[in-house]
């Protein structure tokens, strides 16, 4: 039987969708104050687990009668206020899955993130050739997603069989408007400024579908990068106004004037008590150029990327 973690999650949610539509069982973790998405409620084929984990007495019941596990739980936040949970979660929780699944002999699908990995070479893209390099002014995100990898390379070393993958931005209609979504709110709601920043991006119908093929693959100990291609902020967003029917932003967002954003916004929540909407660490986020070389995961399954361009027209369609 295959174990889902996260199961109520946007990627989550969507692999399990995948997984019951090809008619295979599910056991699906979540927490129990947690909604299950509309996208897969009163599927027969799913059995719904409470648990979290970081429980492992509750994980090891989960367990039982398994034999693949797609770890999808994780905490996101580009705030460093977050810190605590962050490691709590994407370490711990990932040190207690990859435990578990050494112990009853299952084969993992870890997700893991681009964060996780290293700088390119001068001239080149991001490959999973390059590791991330320790950096104490990396954000804990970051960090966090890197430590969980090397818990899973540890259980590699145990014996472990396992694959890793790093899906670049995930972006689909499912995720409305949190996660990155808000990145469509913000464009909807008449956004002026863009920053001189890039990154890869991603459908989460895709990353699913090259989780299946990478788990029924003959692979092991291996990492992947899931990404469609390489968006510039200004063309992105300029394709999300598209999609809305209206005005593009036309102003460049420069390093100084985040800088007094997220400096501004900080001290606003310490009398609001509100998270701050941009942080130093995605203010630097969104001016950092990186580009994601995805001929490995092609290769490796034959999959064809939907464009970014058709997602962001299928998404702002819904959301419209």
């Amino acid at each position: 039987m295959i174990l889902v973690t996260g199961g109520t999650g946007f990627l989550g949610s969507e692999l399990i969708k995948q997984l019951t539509d090809n008619g295979l069982a599910v056991r699906a973790l979540k927490r129990s104050k947690s909604k299950i998405p509309a996208l897969i409620k009163d599927i027969p084929l799913i059995e719904w687990f409470d648990a979290d984990i970081n429980e492992t007495a509750a994980l090891e019941e989960a367990f039982i009668g398994i034999t693949q596990v797609y770890h999808c739980a994780a905490f996101v936040s580009l705030n460093s206020k977050h810190k605590k949970q962050l490691f709590h979660v994407n370490i711990d929780g990932t040190s207690n899955i990859v435990n578990l699944c050494v112990d009853n002999n299952c084969r993992l699908l870890h997700v893991s993130s681009i964060a996780a990995l290293g700088n390119a070479k001068k001239d080149s893209k991001i490959t999973e050739k390059d590791f991330w390099e320790y950096d104490a002014k990396a954000h804990a995100y970051g960090l966090s997603k890197y430590e969980g990898e090397m818990e899973v390379w540890r259980g590699i070393t145990e014996g472990l069989d396992a694959v890793i993958v790093n899906p670049s931005v995930i972006i689909g209609k499912n995720a409305g408007f949190e996660g990155s979504g808000a990145i469509f709110k913000l464009i909807k709601d008449g956004f002026s400024f863009y920053t001189d920043g890039a990154s890869g991006f991603v459908d989460v119908e895709d990353v699913a579908k090259a989780m299946i093929l990478l788990m029924g693959a003959e692979v092991s100990g291996e990492r992947y990068i899931i990404s469609s291609e390489d968006c510039h902020y200004k063309e992105l967003f300029g394709e999300i106004a598209k999609g809305f029917a209206v005005k593009a932003p036309t102003k460049e967002a420069k390093p100084w004037m985040l800088g007094l954003a997220w400096r501004a916004l900080k001290l606003v929540s310490v009398f609001t008590g509100n998270q701050p909407s941009i942080t130093k660490d995605t203010a630097q986020s969104s001016i950092t150029l990186s580009y994601y070389n995805n001929q490995k995961i092609i290769t490796e399954t034959g999959i064809t990327f939907k464009p970014v361009a058709q997602s962001i027209k299928e998404i702002t369609q819904y959301l419209k």
